[in-house]
């Protein structure tokens, strides 16, 4: 019997706008402004669900949640995540850990990082030292920078044994 370890990198960034909640890693924020995006735009999660179909070879979230597909109308990211750790699990999949950046300009996240650490572990189905979220500025550069969006990054790794 051997283990096979995966890795997979998801990216997600979105616009911040006015009159939307910002929901990151399944957390409401209390924030002047929201993430625009055909689902709740939670960029957090959609980089985790990336990292995570990246790793197990299964596409992205675009080709198995389009937003051209009416059904993902103001989705809960918190929904996708689950249905794809579903779908990991089956093929034969565990989790390892999941490391992750989000990027932000504001607000400031400090405070916000451990609701979203055990938030994202329990959909997960993960022990919370197997998770970790950081959060980075931009130092005034790019779009997240200049307070125009939020992005994310993260890495996954799983591992299934053979």
């Amino acid at each position: 019997m051997t283990a096979q370890h995966r890795f997979g990198i998801g990216y997600d960034i979105h616009r911040l706008v006015r009159d939307r909640p910002l929901i990151l890693g399944g957390v409401e924020i209390d924030h002047d402004k929201g993430l625009l995006g055909h689902s709740d735009g939670d960029v957090v999660l959609h980089a985790v669900t990336d990292a995570l179909l990246g790793a197990a070879g299964m596409g992205d979230i675009g080709e198995l949640f389009p937003d051209t597909d009416a059904r993902y109308k103001d989705a809960d990211s918190k929904l996708l995540l689950a249905d794809v750790v579903n779908r990991v699990q089956e093929a034969g999949y565990s989790i390892g850990n999941v490391d992750l950046i989000i990027h932000a300009e504001r607000p400031n996240l400090s405070a916000h990082k451990v609701r979203i650490r055990n938030r994202i572990a329990d959909i997960l189905h993960l022990p919370v030292g197997n998770l970790n979220v950081k959060a980075k500025t931009n130092e005034g550069l790019g779009p997240v920078g200049t307070r125009e969006g939020v992005a994310c990054t993260a890495i996954a790794s799983l591992m299934k044994i053979e």
